[in-house]
C-alpha cells in the first residue's frame, strides 16, 4: 500500500505529527527497550558518551560534542537520522520542508488556504532531513538564514520587505530535520548571534527585517577545545542555550583502540599478495598512539587523532605488500621493520611542540616507534633488564636485590628471565657480530639471517609460539628491537634498514671514530 499523497489522505491514515525532538526521543525509546545499539560502529563510547547524548535527546536537547580531533564527533552526529521516522511528510513543492499540518511560511499557509484537505505532500527520507555545515570564517548569515533575492523581488514585482522576497539558507531548509555544525568556534561571533533566536525564540531576522518562523529542528554541534584559544570561542550566550555540553575522549584501552582500527582500515585488499598481520604488530601500531598521547614532544592540546592508528596499519600493510610484490611472494608477514617504514603516517597526524620540532618529525616518529616496541615487547618476553624470573617493572627493588642475591648464591641467574634469558643472543654479538636487517628482505632470507643468532629462536617458541615462519621471524625482529630499546644491543641505521651490533662495540667504534 502506498503513502498517502494528500493532507486528507494523511489525516484518514490515522498519522498524529510529532515535533522533531519528539520524533526522535520516542524513536530513541523504542532503540533502548529493544536493546540495539544507538550509534553502530561508534566504539568505546559505550558508558560515558553514548549515556549522555541518550539523555540529551530524552530531555529534547540541542547539544554540542566537545573534544579533540580523530575523537568520531562527527561520526556520531552523522548517525543521529538514525533516529528519525523512516519517512516524513511535507507539503510539496515547498522552498523549505512544512508541516502540512503547521505550515510556517506564508506560501504553505496560503498552499493550506487554499487546497484544504487536497493539499498534495511528499515525503522526505532520514538522509534528506539531516543537513550539516563546516564552520569556517567566510560563512555568512545569507549561508545559514538566509537573504533578500532581488531577482525574486523583481520578477514578481514585490517590495524587499515582503516575505516572498527572501531566499533562504541552509537552516531553514533543513527544517522538520537535523542540523550540524562541525567546528562551531570557528564561526565568527556576529554569525553565531544569528543562530541564537532559533535556539531559543524560533525567529530569525533577514537584513533587519523580522521573521517569525518557528523552526523545528534538532541543532547539534561539534567543537575542538584547542579552538577556543587558537581561532575562535564560543560566544557566552549560545553557549548558554546549547543544553547539553557531552565530552568526548580517545579510545581509553588498548582492546577499544584495536577494535576501532580493525573496523575502519582498509586490511582486506583482495590483491596478488595476502598480508598477514600478527596480533603483537596490530599491539604496536595502537601503541604508538597511546605513545604519542603521552609524549612530551607532542603537543596533548592538540590530541593525536584515532586516523592516526588507521593510516599506520594500512601503510604497515602496503609495506608488506610491496615487498611481496617485490619477490614474487603469494603472502607475506607484516613485521616490526613494516612499521618503522611506515613513519609517514606519523608525522603528518602529530603536532609537535618546540621541543619536538627541534628533535625533527622523522626522529619524533622514530621515538614513538622505539617507545611502543619497548612496551610491546615488555608485554610478550622477559623483562630484558630483568635479572631473575619474576623481576617486572614494578617490582620491589629491595626483592629483586635479594632476588639476584639468592640466585647468585645458586650459581647465577635464572635462564628464564632478564639478560639471562637472551645471553646467547648477547653473547653471539658481544663476538663481534653483526645483523643486518632491511625492509625488503624476502621471508626466506630474513629467516635465514636471524637462524644465524643461537638462542634467538628459542626465545620467541618459549613465550610468543608463533604461527609459521613469517610469523616467527617477525617475533625475532621484535625481540632484537625490543633489545636495543632495552639499551642491550646497538642499532645503527643503513640504507633501507637497520644493523644490529654489541652495544660496547659500538662505544668502542665511536672512541675510535
Amino acid at each position: 500500500m502506498g503513502r498517502p499523497d494528500t493532507l486528507g489522505a494523511l489525516k484518514n491514515s490515522g498519522f498524529m505529527p510529532r515535533s522533531v525532538k519528539r520524533e526522535v526521543r520516542e524513536n530513541l525509546v523504542k532503540c533502548l527497550r529493544e536493546k540495539r545499539p544507538v550509534f553502530p560502529g561508534v566504539i568505546g563510547y559505550d558508558r560515558t558518551v553514548v549515556p549522555q547524548i541518550c539523555n540529551a535527546l530524552l530531555s529534547g536537547h540541542d547539544f554540542i560534542l566537545l573534544g579533540l580531533r580523530g575523537q568520531a564527533k562527527t561520526r556520531i552526529l552523522r548517525g543521529l537520522p538514525a533516529l528519525l521516522d523512516e519517512h516524513s511528510p511535507v507539503i510539496a513543492g515547498g522552498e523549505i520542508p512544512e508541516d502540512p499540518f503547521a505550515p510556517i511560511t506564508t506560501w504553505g499557509r496560503a498552499q493550506l488556504a487554499e487546497h484544504g484537505d487536497a493539499l498534495p505532500i511528499r515525503w522526505l527520507t532520514r538522509a534528506e532531513r539531516y543537513q550539516e555545515k563546516l564552520a569556517t570564517p567566510d560563512v555568512t548569515i545569507a549561508d545559514l538564514i538566509g537573504d533578500v533575492d532581488p531577482i525574486k523581488a523583481a520578477t514578481r514585482k514585490l517590495a524587499f520587505a515582503d516575505p516572498e522576497v527572501i531566499h533562504f539558507g541552509i537552516v531553514p531548509r533543513t527544517n522538520r530535520g537535523i542540523f550540524a555544525i562541525n567546528e562551531l568556534p570557528d564561526l565568527q561571533a556576529r554569525i553565531q548571534v544569528g543562530l541564537l533566536n532559533i535556539l531559543e525564540e524560533g525567529d530569525i531576522q533577514i537584513r533587519g527585517f523580522p521573521i517569525r518562523m518557528p523552526l523545528d529542528l534538532l541543532l547539534v554541534f561539534s567543537a575542538n577545545p584547542e579552538d577556543y584559544t587558537n581561532r575562535g570561542n564560543i560566544i557566552t550566550p549560545l553557549r548558554d542555550r546549547i543544553a547539553s555540553q557531552i565530552l568526548t575522549h580517545y579510545p581509553r584501552t588498548l582492546e577499544e583502540s584495536l577494535a576501532i582500527t580493525g573496523q575502519e582500515a582498509w586490511v582486506v585488499r583482495g590483491g596478488a599478495v595476502e598480508v598477514a598481520v600478527p596480533e603483537f604488530v596490530r599491539m604496536l601500531v595502537e601503541e604508538v598512539a597511546f605513545q604519542a598521547r603521552r609524549s612530551e614532544f607532542v603537543d596533548q592540546g592538540s590530541g593525536v587523532s584515532a586516523r592516526m592508528t588507521i593510516s599506520l596499519l594500512e601503510n604497515v600493510i602496503s609495506n608488506a605488500e610491496r615487498r611481496g610484490l617485490i619477490h614474487g611472494e603469494a603472502s607475506v608477514t607484516a613485521r616490526v621493520t613494516d612499521v618503522l617504514a611506515a613513519s609517514s603516517a606519523i608525522t603528518g597526524k602529530v603536532e609537535l611542540v618546540y621541543e619536538g620540532e627541534r628533535e625533527g618529525a622523522a626522529a619524533v616518529a622514530d621515538h614513538l616507534v622505539g617507545r611502543a616496541v619497548k612496551e610491546v615487547f615488555e608485554v610478550h618476553f622477559p623483562e630484558a633488564l630483568a635479572t631473575v624470573r619474576g623481576a617486572r617493572r614494578g617490582a620491589d627493588p629491595a626483592d629483586a636485590a635479594a632476588a639476584a642475591t639468592a640466585a647468585t648464591a645458586a650459581g647465577g641467574p635464572d635462564d628464564g628471565a632478564g639478560e639471562g634469558a637472551y645471553r646467547p643472543i648477547l653473547d653471539w654479538f658481544r663476538q663481534a657480530h653483526t645483523l643486518d636487517v632491511t625492509e625488503e628482505l624476502s621471508e626466506a632470507d630474513l629467516s635465514t639471517r636471524l637462524a644465524d643468532v643461537p638462542g634467538l629462536d628459542d626465545v620467541v617458541r618459549r613465550h610468543l609460539q608463533p604461527k609459521g615462519r613469517g610469523e616467527a621471524a617477525a617475533a625475532m625482529e621484535l625481540v632484537l628491537e625490543g633489545l636495543h630499546q632495552s639499551s642491550l644491543l646497538s642499532r645503527e641505521e643503513i640504507v633501507d634498514g637497520r644493523a644490529y651490533r654489541d652495544v660496547f662495540d659500538e662505544m668502542a667504534r665511536s672512541l675510535r671514530d
